[in-house]
């Protein structure tokens, strides 16, 4: 059985006028339309975007020692390292690939690696009609570093978004100090 109230909404189209009267408040507001290649939002900060290979300020040679942390913890499994054995027992990165396809862009490989060696840029304009294209070596992921990072956004980069940092690990001044033979120390 209906009940008197319902039968008046869905008579009287209730719901329909409360929605049209919605959109017709709105219609006067101005559109918030965006005209893109001229018009660019600006990027958020901590935006994760194309990959990059950092180079050592000293050699600016890839700081990368091919330890694969970075593809281990990879949960697409898109970062594909070769390496080879060089002098004194020390790895030489032949090849490193980064399918961008697969990736999902959730920073881990950047939290894993020792090195700080991979960063996410913020550049996100990197759409192409060919797979090849966003297949990136390590030759591009070196010219990513060179083009969107530097080394003065590269320090600003690892201090703000990735941690955990000594800092982080320091003890409060109201926090009791053992000494080692377990005793609290005034």
């Amino acid at each position: 059985m209906i009940k008197l109230r319902e039968l008046a909404r869905k008579i009287f189209f209730v719901d329909f006028l409360k929605g049209m009267s919605l959109t017709f408040g709105n219609i006067s507001d101005k559109p918030v339309t965006r005209r893109y290649p001229e018009e660019k939002r600006p990027v958020p900060v901590g935006f994760r975007g194309l990959h990059a290979l950092t180079r050592n300020p000293a050699t600016g040679e890839a700081r990368c020692v091919g330890c694969g942390l970075c593809a281990a913890i990879c949960p697409s499994e898109c970062i594909h390292i070769y390496t080879s054995d060089g002098p004194e027992n020390t790895k030489i990165v032949d090849r490193y690939e980064i399918e961008v396809l697969r990736c999902l862009y959730c920073g881990l490989c950047v939290e894993a690696c020792p090195f700080s060696a991979v960063v996410l840029t913020e550049h996100y304009e990197y759409a192409d009609v060919s797979r090849q294209a966003l297949y990136m070596n390590k030759e591009r992921l070196l010219r990513n570093f060179d083009s969107y990072m530097g080394n003065e956004r590269e320090g600003t980069y690892f201090k703000l978004f990735w941690h955990p940092r000594r800092s982080d690990f320091s003890a409060s001044p109201d926090q009791a100090k053992l000494g080692s033979s377990g005793k609290r120390i005034p």
